[in-house]
């Protein structure tokens, strides 16, 4: 959801920061005579603070409804307005990653280009969003790639915080005074029996009130999922159309998750339409400690006569292993403050798949005395992998978009080479060893933190890796690796924001692939309307993100069978259909394609079997 608005300089899109005037005129215009003045209006539903006079529900039923439809909806809406002040306990990230789109005649819809935003979400003033972004506004840190035809020709503006609105309805006037409710039909989202009702905002109830459908779990009466818009707009204005989720994150507490936007022939100009696809994912509710709690816990609980003094036994390190300790210390220090900042998933089970394969390449090629490779997931939508120490990285949308287990292994097989070259062991990296270098605000952390390697060593570790390749489990199937490097190739130009690195290099640069690139020889060429050729995946196929721990899990789909080329859609925004649970049930495993049919690979093809010597 955002604001589209004609300036005399360009057609920009943005959010009631420029419209707080016009907005607050035409509230005090448009309220009924008899409320209470009111904070002039700075986003949809804004939420007015302590000591502001807040309008609270009425609870008398409409008349003809029924004693139980009255229960049910005063129940939700004291729900909701609950919601909204128990938002100010938590300070979450917010990602949003936004696909400007053409029509297509055989695909249906391809990108032209592409935006991107990273912020922790502030709810005690309001609603405040902090960019994590470098960049003298936060924005984007790819501007020398934002020089697209479609870019220059319609200056089209995106406002970063306004996809993210819609995680709330309203933030004050949620209630039978300013909304209409009707109920509709029962229904199921994945485990959970909802109440389905629309809501109409009440003529002059004021700008920016939701209208649309919402789904109402039918034990505690909390809203799950809302769909629709707000309206009306100011002047000269237009809100964006949403799909928004909540999840059972802990027991009793539902909370936003995920935002799906889309648009498809909103007008802005004469002859212009924008067209667009986004995804707005939010995680670090509670963010996970590093520090090492549970260790904590476990000294001061066990018995004195479980310590055992060694020191006759020890002794001093050597100068190597000193040195070798000194690196640990300072890519521990490095990994620990990146999951403190909710940037980096806690250690779990994907990482175990991930050093599968990394152990694959390793005891394939017979290398002795290989350093214990350990491997995490950066929690964000930007294709990129990096090493870091001992520790190789691959963010989760590089996992997400991934067809097969031989374009993990190449993805892997580079970062190992950095490792087993030393590139990552070096005074620029053990200078995290000093605490007080990470002692900084998460706003300055990836402005802080480098980790790009120089191109000497990115050409040796390539040279290294097709030697790790060729030598594996997966030497026959890397036309398949190639296929993915070929597919980045074809779409990076119209989204350098999605190939846009946060710590490392980027994987490509425009049309010119810099990992591996000989693979592509062995590759054939990309068939977009070929069923059986998948080169890549959509955004969200991989990996899912527990929004409360951070934690990481494979996604449990099920195979679909593809019925044409408009359904491939590799590296593209797609709606977004979480399948709802009560907080401590477990999800059913999903089934297997049936013979014959024509499947994107299951998630399970990147959990191979262990190499043995």
């Amino acid at each position: 959801m955002s604001v589209l608005r004609k300036s005399i300089v360009s057609y920009g899109i943005f959010v009631l920061a420029l419209a707080q005037m016009a907005l607050a005129r035409q509230q005090s215009a448009t309220d009924p005579p008899d409320q209470p003045t009111r904070t002039p209006q700075v986003q949809p539903g804004y939420s007015p603070q302590d000591g502001e006079t807040q309008v609270q529900a009425p609870f008398s039923s409409n008349a003809g409804e029924s004693a139980e439809l009255t229960r049910i909806v005063n129940s939700f809406i004291a729900r909701e307005n609950q919601l909204v002040k128990n938002l100010r306990n938590y300070t979450p990230r917010v990602e949003t990653y936004i696909q400007d789109m053409r029509p297509d005649p055989e695909l249906g819809a391809v990108p032209v280009h592409d935006h991107y935003y990273l912020e922790r979400l502030d709810f005690k003033k309001g609603f405040d969003v902090h960019s994590l972004l470098p960049g003298p506004d936060g924005g984007s840190r790819l501007a020398k790639d934002l020089g697209s035809d479609f870019s220059r020709l319609y200056s089209l503006h995106y406002e970063p915080g306004a996809f993210a609105y819609p995680i709330v309805m309203d933030m004050s006037r949620f209630n039978r005074q300013h909304y209409n409710f009707e109920f509709v039909r029962r229904e199921f989202l994945g485990d959970i029996r909802c109440l389905v009702f629309d809501v109409k905002p009440k003529p002059h109830a004021g700008v920016g009130r939701f209208g649309g459908r919402i789904w109402v779990e039918d034990q505690d009466y909390n809203v799950v999922r809302f769909n629709g818009t707000y309206a009306p707009a100011p002047r000269m204005s237009s809100y964006f159309h949403f799909d928004s989720w909540r999840e059972n994150l802990q027991p009793g507490l539902w909370l936003p998750v995920y935002v799906y936007s889309e648009e498809s022939d909103l007008k802005y100009s004469v002859g212009r339409t924008l067209r667009f696809r986004s995804q707005t994912r939010l995680w670090g509710y509670a963010l996970s400690n590093p520090n090492h709690q549970s260790e904590l816990t476990r000294v001061l609980v066990d018995s004195p006569n479980s310590v055992h003094d060694a020191s006759q036994t020890s002794t001093d390190s050597s100068p190597v292993a000193s040195e070798r300790e000194w690196q640990r210390e300072a890519t521990q220090n490095v990994l620990d403050r990146l999951t403190k900042a909710g940037l980096l998933a806690p250690p779990g089970d994907v990482d175990k798949v991930l050093e599968t394969v990394v152990n694959n390449l390793i005891v394939s090629n017979n290398i002795q005395n290989a350093p214990e490779v350990h491997c995490r997931v950066l929690l964000t939508t930007p294709v990129e992998s990096l090493a870091i120490g001992d520790t190789i990285i691959l963010s989760r949308g590089l996992i997400d978009v991934l067809p097969d287990e031989a374009s993990l292994a190449a993805m892997l097989a580079h970062e190992l080479a950095h490792i087993l070259l030393q590139h990552t062991f070096n005074i620029d990296s053990t200078k995290w060893a000093f605490e007080d270098r990470l002692l900084i605000s998460d706003e300055q952390l990836l402005k802080t933190l480098d980790f790009h390697p120089s191109e000497h060593d990115e050409e040796a570790a390539d040279t290294k890796a097709l030697d790790l390749l060729k030598n594996s489990p997966y030497k026959d199937q890397l036309g398949k690796a190639g296929l993915f490097l070929r597919a980045m190739a074809d779409t990076a130009p119209h989204t350098p924001q999605l190939f846009g690195p946060h710590l490392g290099s980027r994987l490509v640069q425009g049309d010119h692939v810099r990992r591996l690139a000989d693979l592509m020889a062995k590759a054939p060429q990309i068939e977009k309307t070929r069923l059986d050729q998948i080169a890549a995946l959509p955004l969200g196929s991989r990996v899912k993100v527990d929004a409360w721990s951070d934690a990481v899990e494979l996604v449990k789909s099920k195979g679909i069978a593809l019925v044409s080329a408009r359904e491939k859609m590799p590296f593209e925004v797609t709606p977004l259909f979480p399948y709802l649970t009560r907080f401590g049930s477990s999800e059913e495993a999903a089934d297997q394609p049936k013979s014959g049919e024509v499947r994107r690979p299951s998630v399970t093809q990147l959990a191979p079997p262990r190499a043995s010597n």
